[in-house]
């Protein structure tokens, strides 16, 4: 598979030169995503509707990329203020829980200051009609 390069259309990628997800044969590495409702062109002030907002926006960008959460290998986690990991840790917990990614928890200031929490992922998407095939064959 060729690299494929997704944008959102945010401002942001055309400004900084960069791309919200790119996939390059069964690889996907998605861009800091941060809790902006794109549609809306809001962000919540409290930092669990962002986190919120922050795993829906993952989740497009995974999907355009032919991923989902359950091809993540690699997650980064970036929050204002490290008195927020517990409340965000529940909610990226909820949903990871059971995919178990390496991580990493960094606490940094954003450009936007309402920014309160950001992450990006790495997925690998392997070859699942294949391995389908080969699992029915067996049996």
């Amino acid at each position: 598979m060729a690299r494929k390069k997704i944008s959102s259309g945010s401002k942001f990628e055309a400004l900084l030169g960069y791309s919200r997800a790119v996939r390059d044969g069964e690889w996907v590495f998605l861009s800091g995503t941060t809790g902006f409702d794109y549609k809306k062109h809001t962000i919540s002030k409290d930092v669990v509707a962002q986190t919120k907002q922050m795993l829906a926006n993952m989740e497009w960008g995974l999907k355009q990329a032919g991923a989902t959460f359950e091809d993540v290998v690699r997650l980064r986690l970036y929050m204002v203020d490290y008195r927020d990991f517990e409340p965000v840790a529940k909610v990226v917990g909820a949903r990871f829980g059971d995919i178990r990614p390496a991580n990493t928890m960094i606490t940094a200031s954003f450009a936007d200051p309402r920014i309160l929490v950001e992450m990006d992922a790495t997925a690998l998407v392997r070859a699942k009609k294949k391995a389908a095939k080969r699992k029915a064959a067996r049996r």
